[in-house]
């Protein structure tokens, strides 16, 4: 599975972006698809999943700002990013999981998209 992001950049305190994630085959092939932000010196993190089914799961911090959302015609996972603070600034990395034909779940990456957000 390929993943291929777009929609970083910087921002000002309070506003707000859309990232975007196509995927190379169908959604409804993955078991999920989400977005993960990593800041330096830090781990991965969640920030908002939805799977196949549709339920979708966020991050703590995120919550009530940010909202996930797809089109199944393109294939693509949307993050709507509002009301920035500088502790959002990261790098954010799209993600799909996929169940390979020997019942293994596959994590997929994309290669991840710089925002940052200015006091």
């Amino acid at each position: 599975v390929q993943l291929v992001e777009s929609g970083g950049g910087l921002v000002q305190y309070g506003g707000s972006l859309r990232l975007s994630c196509t995927a190379s085959e169908s959604i409804f092939s993955l078991n999920s698809m989400g977005w993960y932000l990593q800041a330096p010196g830090n781990e991965r993190d969640l920030v908002a999943r939805i799977t196949r089914a549709g339920i979708v799961q966020y991050g703590d911090s995120v919550k009530g700002r940010f909202t996930i959302s797809r089109d199944s015609a393109t294939n693509t996972v949307y993050l709507q990013m509002d009301n920035l603070a500088p502790e959002d600034t990261a790098v954010y990395y799209c993600s799909a999981q996929k169940t390979d034909p020997y019942g293994l779940a596959i994590d997929y990456w994309g290669q991840g998209t710089q925002v940052t957000v200015a006091s």
